[in-house]
């Protein structure tokens, strides 16, 4: 008889599962997030997550998370005025003199000349710490090791401007990756935060703050995280 063994495997692809289920992060009335700005608009609009904003802003998820896989697809506008966007992951919310702020890990979404979306930004603390910015990258002794060496032609090509792009952060204990549409654009070990909140920016726009104009408008789908 080998039905208890049958029955033992069975059980732990069970618990296997529960630990590591995937789950969508959008619906209608974004019951997931919380926005801990005072400014800033989100909406959710046929499957999809609008942002826009008079400036820098995050929209949160209210959860924490540690360990995970955070899938997503960002679509940036058409348009003349800078625009930049990405995702904060691990991140933490801070009080300040100007009320609460998030700091954390963010993948930036770049579609500038320069072309480093898929790079790791330290918002409000350390700043460019992959790649190394000339002037504003200040790591410390939390940032270990980065695994791929100098920033190529190869990953700075990775995003597709005016597409939907897939973004994919794989974070496992201080070890970090992030994909650009299936190709490896950051990997390092970092020790700074192991939990935080996950949350979506809109840089600021000139034209919606002065006259409503809501050309700058950044598009999430398909948003979706997997508890490892």
């Amino acid at each position: 008889m080998k039905y208890p063994k049958l029955l033992s495997v069975f059980t732990a692809l069970l618990m296997l599962s529960a630990c590591s289920s995937t789950q969508p992060l959008l619906d209608e009335s974004l019951s997931n997030f919380n926005n801990v700005y005072d400014d800033g608009e989100a909406r959710f609009v046929d499957g999809e997550l609008h942002l826009i904003s008079e400036k820098n802003w995050f929209f949160s998820t209210q959860k924490v998370y540690e360990d995970f896989i955070l899938e997503a697809e960002v679509k940036m506008p058409d348009t003349s005025e800078y625009s930049n966007s990405g995702i904060i992951f691990r991140g933490q919310i801070i009080e300040t003199d100007k009320g609460k702020q998030i700091v954390g890990y963010q993948v930036d979404i770049d579609p500038s000349e320069r072309k480093w979306t898929g790079g790791f930004f330290d918002q409000g603390r350390r700043k460019w710490l992959y790649p190394v910015h000339p002037t504003r990258s200040y790591p410390d002794e939390d940032f270990v090791t980065n695994f791929l060496g100098e920033w190529s032609k190869e990953q700075g090509e990775a995003y597709s401007h005016l597409a939907w792009n897939k973004v994919k952060i794989v974070c496992k204990g201080s070890d970090i990756k992030i994909f650009i549409n299936g190709i490896l654009t950051t990997h390092v070990k970092d020790v700074k935060d192991s939990k935080g909140v996950i949350a979506f920016q809109h840089h600021g726009s000139k034209a919606y703050k002065e006259s409503r104009d809501e050309s700058n408008i950044v598009r999430f789908r398909n948003i979706t995280i997997t508890t490892l």
